[in-house]
C-alpha cells in the first residue's frame, strides 16, 4: 500500500472511531469492490459506499489489489435504557447531541425526535462514513451519489453543521447511511475484525505492563555499567512494540547512555532523536549529564 493510501486509511479510521462504525477488510486475490459489497451488504451497487468511505476516487482511481485494507462502514444496534432520549443517543453514538443528528437517528428507526424511544427497544445506529470531497463537488451531488436523491443535500448539510452548496476539495463530509445492513457473512467478518482488534489491544496492554516491570532492571544495567546488557534489553523492549510514550522515552534515554559508553555514536544520536520525539521539552542538564552524551545529542 502506498504511503498516501496508508495516511488516508489512518485518517478515515480515526474519524470513524469518533463519528461512525466500521471494520477493516483485507482484499483477497480476485476480489473487486462489487464482489466485496455483494458479500458484506448483499448489494453489489453498494460498492459506491466502499469507494467513498476509502477515498479511492480522490486517490486517483478505484482499483484495488490483494492485501489492501478497506474500511467497511457498518451499522450498530443498541437496546434503549430507561430514560434515554434520541438526543442522548445521538450524543453517545453519533458524536454530538445536535438536533439534526437526533432527528436522523429517530427517523432511521421510524420514530419522531419529540417522542422518546421505548425502554427495551432495539434501535439501529446508522453506519456513518467519512467522505473526502474531490474536485468541483456540491453537497447535492454527494447526497445524490450516496442517498440517491440530490434534493437531500440540505439534510446532509444540516447533519454536518455546514452551509453552502459547494464542497471544497479535501473537505470531510460525514455521510450517515440509514438502511445499510450487513449480510450474515458481513456480520461474521465484523465480529472477526473486532476480535482481532481486541486481541491486539490486550497484547499492547500486556507489553506495557511487562515493560513497567522490566524498566528498573534496564536502568540498573546502565547505572552499574552493564552496557551490553542494557543495549540488548532496550532493543528487545522496543521490538515488542505497543509501548507508551513515557516508556519509549525511558528506553531511548537509557540507550543513549549505553551507546555512548561503547562509542556507538551514530546509534546514540538516533536514540537521542527518538528520546526527544517522545519527550516534551527534552533538555540535558549540563551539570549532571556527561559531555559525550550531550555531544551525541548535539547539545555542545
Amino acid at each position: 500500500m502506498s504511503h498516501r493510501c496508508t495516511y488516508v486509511l489512518a485518517l478515515l479510521l480515526v474519524a470513524l472511531a469518533r463519528d461512525g462504525h466500521a471494520f477493516v477488510h483485507v482484499v483477497r486475490p480476485g476480489e473487486t469492490l462489487a464482489h466485496i459489497a455483494e458479500r458484506v451488504y448483499g448489494d453489489a451497487s453498494r460498492e459506491n459506499v466502499l469507494v467513498g468511505a476509502n477515498a479511492l476516487d480522490v486517490q486517483g482511481g478505484t482499483t484495488i489489489s490483494p492485501g489492501m485494507h478497506l474500511v467497511v462502514p457498518a451499522p450498530l444496534h443498541h437496546t434503549v435504557a430507561r430514560g434515554e432520549t434520541w438526543t442522548d443517543l445521538a450524543g453517545t453514538w453519533l458524536g454530538t447531541n445536535d438536533p439534526a443528528r437526533a432527528e436522523l437517528l429517530a427517523s432511521a428507526n421510524r420514530g419522531y425526535p419529540w417522542v422518546p424511544p421505548v425502554e427495551g427497544q432495539e434501535i439501529e445506529i446508522p453506519a456513518v462514513f467519512t467522505y473526502i470531497a474531490g474536485d468541483n463537488e456540491s453537497i447535492d451531488a454527494i447526497a445524490g451519489r450516496f442517498w440517491g436523491d440530490p434534493l437531500l443535500g440540505w439534510v446532509l448539510n444540516r447533519y454536518n453543521g455546514r452551509r453552502g452548496m459547494g464542497v471544497p476539495r479535501g473537505q470531510v463530509v460525514l455521510v450517515p447511511m440509514s438502511g445499510l445492513h450487513l449480510t450474515d457473512a458481513g456480520r461474521a467478518e465484523a465480529r472477526a475484525s473486532a476480535e482481532r482488534d481486541g486481541a491486539s489491544d490486550r497484547m499492547t496492554l500486556e507489553h506495557q505492563r511487562s515493560a513497567d516491570a522490566e524498566l528498573p532492571a534496564l536502568l540498573a544495567d546502565v547505572r552499574y555499567g552493564r552496557y551490553a546488557e542494557a543495549i540488548a534489553d532496550g532493543n528487545r523492549l522496543l521490538g515488542r512494540g505497543g509501548l507508551t510514550r513515557p516508556q519509549l522515552a525511558t528506553v531511548q534515554r537509557a540507550l543513549v547512555e549505553a551507546y555512548v559508553a561503547v562509542d556507538a555514536n551514530a546509534a546514540a544520536a538516533a536514540s537521542c532523536a527518538a528520546w526527544k520525539s517522545n519527550t516534551q521539552n527534552a533538555t540535558l542538564d549540563p551539570v549532571r549529564v556527561s559531555p559525550k552524551v550531550r555531544a551525541a545529542c548535539s547539545e555542545q
